[in-house]
């Protein structure tokens, strides 16, 4: 027999749920973009730059050899191959994500993880904000100084559970470990991926401009600080402020990591403590990878794999509970893994188009009609626009840099400021586009949904775009040259 609601506070709270704005599911909101995309390429002429060599072989465009084409608007069958392709072109992503999912799981499964979360919950237990700016501080300067964002990818598995343990929830994790990244690979210090190719394609001398890109790091990691220990400090003193606290999956995690903490100190046994010896070399095998190798996702994910049998092995798991591991670790990152390939289908739909070269070449006209004042920051909101397209740090300066620069010197901003206009807005949209393939999959591993960061995010992302105007305002004034 059905129940009436007991009270009209209620019947209120159910006709105001029913009656609030909800963001799409991520699916809808990417299919809606390749739409747009296809769409677009019955309106927007086709265009293409020649393609030469660039800078260490890569493939850059030649910005004076602009030619309109004949339309190739995408038909039905491309655009129902816009997916299929698009999970083809980000495959590195979605093996990258599977592999560092399953690794974790079977992890997970030795104990090992648990006993350091416990160790290490006890021990900041009293100080526990202060580990969100000594975290966030050491995955900064490493990104501005390697300029790989997607490490954020191995941080967030790694501190999940302790920001679980410690009181804290699944977006302060994600919030540490994105917004610290983003910060240092944003502004570039030494970042060989934005700061160092943008001035090779731009003839500056490299890593010039330290002094200005050092500041700019400073505020802007300040900024990320600050925005992620306030929320962490207020859902820490009521866990009902937490974006979410109704998500049944993070009820899951609290159980698991928060109790286990409220009871006696655990007790690595002795294969336990050798699979965590053999965990941080693996580790060390892998800083040293990405240091000295050049190692990405697919050598990165090879290691995982290797990782994940070995220290399961060492801590006594059989071959089966190794295998299921994996499996369970590749369900739960399944939509992540999903994402990265869907949102690449929107870049796939504009190259078989033949448009991406037109939108390039017309943001460019776009900021050389600007007054000479507002050039700067029209060039960082054309790059901010234009990474929602090509979220590569490396892919957006290949094609916009040989614009960009030549351009600068025609309407009065120097080429310094152009690739500091490139840099800060290729940066912050990389943690708020849905096309960003490595940002969807670090969502995905720490289990917060796009809409819920995006709520948590935007105000943060609003203060870095106020910060990039300060910096760009102040070169262009200064007409800083480095």
């Amino acid at each position: 027999m059905s129940q009436q609601p007991q009270s009209g506070e209620t019947t209120s709270h159910v006709q105001k749920h029913k009656g609030a704005f909800q963001i799409p599911h991520i699916y809808v909101i990417l299919f809606v973009f390749i739409a747009l995309a296809s769409i677009a390429t019955y309106f927007v002429p086709a265009g293409v730059y020649e393609r030469i060599p660039g800078p260490n072989g890569r493939i850059t465009i030649d910005a004076e050899s602009f030619q309109f084409v004949d339309s190739t608007p995408v038909g039905l069958v491309d655009f129902m191959l816009a997916i299929p392709n698009g999970l083809m072109s980000a495959g590195q992503v979605v093996f990258f994500t599977f592999m560092i999912g399953g690794m974790f799981m079977v992890l997970h499964r030795t104990g090992i993880i648990e006993i350091g979360v416990d160790k290490l919950s006890r021990r900041f237990a009293n100080r526990s904000l202060l580990l969100i700016p000594v975290l966030m501080s050491v995955f900064a300067v490493i990104a501005t100084i390697i300029g790989t964002q997607e490490l954020a990818l191995v941080y967030v598995p790694v501190i999940l559970p302790l920001m679980i343990a410690l009181r804290f929830d699944s977006v302060t994790a994600a919030g540490v470990a994105l917004c610290a990244t983003t910060a240092g690979f944003t502004t570039g210090i030494l970042n060989p991926i934005n700061t160092g190719l943008g001035q090779q394609l731009s003839n500056l001398p490299l890593y010039s401009g330290f002094g200005l890109r050092a500041l700019a790091f400073v505020a802007v990691l300040g900024a990320g600080i600050f925005f992620v220990m306030r929320y962490a400090r207020k859902i820490r003193r009521n866990p009902e402020l937490s974006l979410m606290a109704d998500d049944a999956t993070e009820a899951e995690k609290r159980v698991h990591f928060q109790h286990a903490t409220d009871e006696g100190a655990l007790v690595a046994t002795t294969r336990q403590k050798w699979a965590a010896l053999a965990t941080f070399a693996f580790l060390a095998l892998l800083v040293y990878g990405v240091l000295a190798q050049g190692w990405f996702m697919m050598e990165m994910a090879g290691l995982f794999i290797v990782m994940g049998i070995v220290v399961g092995l060492i801590a006594g798991l059989t071959t089966e509970d190794i295998c299921e591991g994996f499996n369970k670790g590749f369900r739960d990152v399944l939509v992540g893994a999903m994402i990265a390939g869907v949102a690449r289908g929107v870049a796939v739909v504009l190259e078989d188009g033949q448009i991406m070269d037109t939108l390039v070449y017309g943001l460019g006209n776009l900021v050389g009609e600007l007054p000479t004042l507002l050039s700067a920051i029209g060039m960082y909101f054309a790059q901010l626009g234009f990474n929602f397209v090509v979220p590569s740090g490396s892919g957006q300066a290949l094609v916009t840099m040989p614009i960009m620069s030549p351009l600068a010197d025609l309407i009065g901003v120097t080429r310094q400021t152009a690739v500091l206009a490139y840099q800060l807005g290729d940066g912050i949209g990389n943690i708020l586009y849905p096309t960003s393939g490595y940002f969807m999959a670090t969502l995905a591993i720490a289990g917060v949904p796009w809409q819920k960061w995006v709520k948590f995010f935007l105000p943060l992302f609003g203060t870095w775009v106020l910060i990039s105007l300060g910096f760009l305002a102040f070169a262009q004034a200064t007409q800083w040259v480095g």
